[in-house]
């Protein structure tokens, strides 16, 4: 029995998203608020995979009010064939202006 083999797919680009972006809240901090607040985007790929592919994300840049502790990450959930959905959070007392990421899916 043999298969036919089937070339791996690699797909990358960048994101940055910022206090101009429709329902950013990173930047707004409530009064005794020190919960998670997070912001997230659906991110679509130019062309689907045939399989959920493994997706990856570094952050290259963000903009975080001098005044305090820098807390940032970048996750991406609900990944499937077509896209994935990139969660940018903070915590505590952290203002974040602006936040970018470069992400890169490899798949079949």
């Amino acid at each position: 029995m043999t298969s036919t083999p089937v070339p791996w797919k690699i797909l990358s680009s960048s994101a940055t998203f910022n206090v101009l972006s429709e329902g950013w809240n990173l930047a707004e901090i409530e009064a005794g608020e020190e919960q998670t607040r997070s912001f997230s985007v659906e991110i679509v790929f130019d062309s689907p995979f045939l399989a959920t592919p493994v997706v990856q994300l570094g952050i290259s840049s963000f903009d975080i009010d001098q005044r305090d502790s820098a807390r940032l990450t970048v996750l991406a959930t609900q990944i499937t064939e077509s896209g994935f959905t990139a969660v940018i959070s903070t915590w505590a007392n952290t203002r974040v202006y602006a936040a970018g990421f470069n992400w890169f899916a490899i798949g079949a």
